[in-house]
């Protein structure tokens, strides 16, 4: 039987220059995706290696009422710590530390961490996207009390009546403040300087009865959100902000192997989440797709059984 580490320190895997921890599967990644496609794997009876550098994007959630399951709502750490148990469980290697570089090598591929060398025949990549957001105060904190929330699919239900401003790029934060007038008619598009917001924008948040509110020059915490600062003094408060900025997506690693991306830097891949190069895949939001902990666990099914049909054909 294999055997499952959880959460490995990287100084107690060192290894000689002639060995390595060998493994059928690399995950590379430890969010929702990784830990979901190492369960799938796992439960295969495939050896599988997962590095984790401990910066999932689950982590900051402070709890998700919409994951399938959990009608009462999980936080993201608790989450993550239920499929970190099931994957090691049923015999994954979890190991915390950061795969510094993949290549190809015969018969499969060869990652550097900074504990030592894995080798192994596929590679998944689950590396993710971090988001951007503006200069606000006590951030962390924020995100925990629901003040500032950063993906309205997930939670615009829980700003159902309340004050929101959503803060960006004008592009997205029109598409957002939209989208959160399903929930609530007290939206709020925020913009730094006047021009931030073109006149055909601010037509359509007229029309929609979205309020915009120029000038915009500093958050300021309050115990029931934050306050709105604006150039001319003017204070509007809100109970919830949204950044609406984008994300930078996590691919260094992917194009560092030849792996194809599109303009934004996401991971392209086919319909078994198969990259440009053989025996990789991508899964999760590296992969341009609706950033959501369900489709992470679908992406992940969908590899993980592909890469199993794949090398059992090619046991002996």
């Amino acid at each position: 039987m294999r055997s499952a580490r959880m959460d490995q320190p990287a100084r107690k895997r060192r290894h000689s220059a002639s060995s390595a921890t060998e493994a059928d599967v690399l995950i590379v990644g430890g969010g929702p995706a990784g830990l979901a496609a190492a369960i799938y794997l796992a439960r295969f009876r495939h050896r599988v290696v997962a590095v984790d550098a401990g910066e999932p994007r689950a982590r900051l959630i402070a709890e998700s009422r919409n994951c399938p399951g959990f009608p009462e709502g999980i936080s993201g750490p608790d989450l993550l710590q239920r499929l970190r148990s099931q994957a090691a469980k049923f015999g994954a290697t979890l190991i915390q530390d950061h795969a510094s570089s993949v290549e190809p090598t015969v018969g499969g591929f060869g990652a550097e961490t900074n504990g030592g060398r894995i080798v192994a025949r596929k590679v998944f990549l689950a590396t993710g996207i971090v988001d951007v957001v503006p200069a606000i105060p006590r951030l962390r904190e924020a995100i925990a009390k629901g003040s500032v929330r950063l993906c309205p699919v997930c939670d615009g239900y829980e700003v159902i009546d309340r004050q929101v401003a959503v803060i960006g790029h004008e592009a997205q934060v029109l598409r957002e403040a939209l989208f959160l007038k399903q929930y609530t008619q007290h939206v709020t598009m925020i913009a730094r300087y006047l021009p931030d917001f073109s006149a055909s924008t601010r037509r359509v948040a007229t029309e929609e009865n979205i309020a915009i509110c120029d000038a915009f020059k500093k958050f300021v915490p309050t115990d029931s959100g934050y306050q709105a600062i604006l150039k001319d003094g003017e204070v509007r408060h809100f109970d919830v902000i949204y950044p609406a900025m984008g994300c930078q997506v996590r691919s260094d690693l992917a194009l560092a192997m030849g792996v194809k991306c599109c303009d934004e830097g996401y991971v392209i891949v086919d319909k078994h989440q198969r990259t440009s190069v053989e025996g990789v895949y991508a899964i999760g939001d590296l992969v341009k797709a609706l950033n959501q902990i369900a489709v992470a666990f679908g992406q992940a099914a969908i590899a993980a059984t592909d890469v199993h049909n794949d090398l059992a054909l090619g046991y002996e």
